[in-house]
């Protein structure tokens, strides 16, 4: 990778990052142990991630979400209850089942026709939580349909960002906090209690069982269309021929599908749900992709797509298998570019 050099100004401090001297995103081989594995493997990544979960929300609060995220794990029969479990274990201290059942982040994706050739997505990732940046990793995993390359952190089983080289490439984006007429805190809580109702999957688990599962781009869109969810949920997905892509506006019981070139951030747009702005300057956000869509630019790399929360930045093309992704913090990138062709080796 070549050498560059970033400025960023904190405090009126200027300050220079070599991006090359930057620590890699480690590329995981775990198709026979998936997330466990990545866990083991990473074991220093998933503590100093939790260390900075502990600092944000305090031991106590971290408890507190444990115990209740993990009554609602095996109330719901949740199928990567077991993996948790072992997760828990491995960490020893609170935080893996509230990890495991957080949803509480901001993004920006697109989907359209990639310059170089067939269809790529676009994803800016966006959480308040330091650490998720340089403790960023690439695990290739596998399931009965195949092989993808999950764009995500040790300790966590579920997936968000992921591509299924040959397959399709698919994102989550977090729809607006539902609207129940009360206060913030209120309307999170009343949300929350409708979930600990539910025996459906979360996103991210549903998420991960499309990859492993699903073969083709029309099956994986079948399913993040039809399959029950207990939280609403965004999702972007992009194929391997000419105009397969799209966004997936998802209620626990009502869809509407956006076909590409089109993006998402975290405002509703054709579905007429109401609720509570997650992240900033969303509409801003969807234009200034949509803008570099279509004019076939990398003009989305800037604010407001690129913001101090922005942690998880990546193109993904599952028909050229070229997926690059890379790290940021606060105060800008955390981790050196990666780039993984088809057979999933760093160039």
């Amino acid at each position: 990778m070549s050498k560059m050099i970033v400025r960023t100004t904190a405090a009126r401090k200027s300050r220079e990052v070599t991006v090359s001297a930057l620590g890699a995103i480690p590329v995981m081989d775990v198709r026979d142990g998936g997330p466990l594995q990545a866990a083991r493997l990473a074991d220093d990544r998933m503590h100093c991630l939790f260390r900075h979960a502990r600092r944000t929300f305090t031991s106590p609060a971290l408890a507190f979400m444990d115990g209740v995220s993990r009554r609602w794990l095996d109330r719901s029969n949740n199928p990567y209850r077991g993996e948790i479990d072992e997760i828990a274990a491995l960490l020893g201290k609170p935080g893996a089942y509230a990890h495991n059942a957080s949803y509480e982040w901001a993004c920006t994706s697109g989907v359209g026709p990639d310059p170089e050739g067939g269809v790529r997505l676009m994803r800016v990732l966006d959480w308040r939580l330091a650490g998720l940046g340089r403790n960023l990793i690439a695990a290739w995993q596998r399931g009965p349909a195949g092989e993808f390359i999950n764009l995500t952190w040790p300790g966590y089983v579920g997936v968000i960002t992921a591509a299924a080289p040959g397959r399709f490439a698919v994102a989550i984006n977090q729809p607006p906090m539902m609207r129940w007429g009360a206060t913030p805190p209120i309307d999170w809580l009343i949300g929350r209690a409708q979930v600990w109702r539910s025996r459906a999957l979360p996103p991210p688990h549903l998420l991960r069982q499309v990859c492993e599962s699903c073969t083709t781009y029309k099956d994986a869109k079948q399913c993040l269309a039809e399959m029950p969810l207990c939280l609403p949920a965004f999702f972007i997905l992009a194929g391997t021929m000419a105009g397969e892509g799209c966004v997936i506006e998802r209620t626990a019981d009502r869809v509407a599908i956006r076909g590409m070139p089109t993006a998402a951030a975290n405002h509703w747009v054709t579905l007429p749900e109401r609720g509570r702005a997650r992240g900033g300057r969303s509409r801003e956000r969807v234009a200034r992709m949509e803008m570099a869509i279509a004019n076939g630019t990398e003009s989305w790399r800037t604010a407001p797509v690129f913001n101090r929360s922005t942690r998880l930045v990546s193109t993904m093309n599952p028909s050229t298998g070229k997926v690059c992704v890379q790290g940021w913090e606060r105060h800008g990138p955390a981790t050196a570019e990666l780039a993984l062709n088809l057979g999933g080796s760093a160039k």
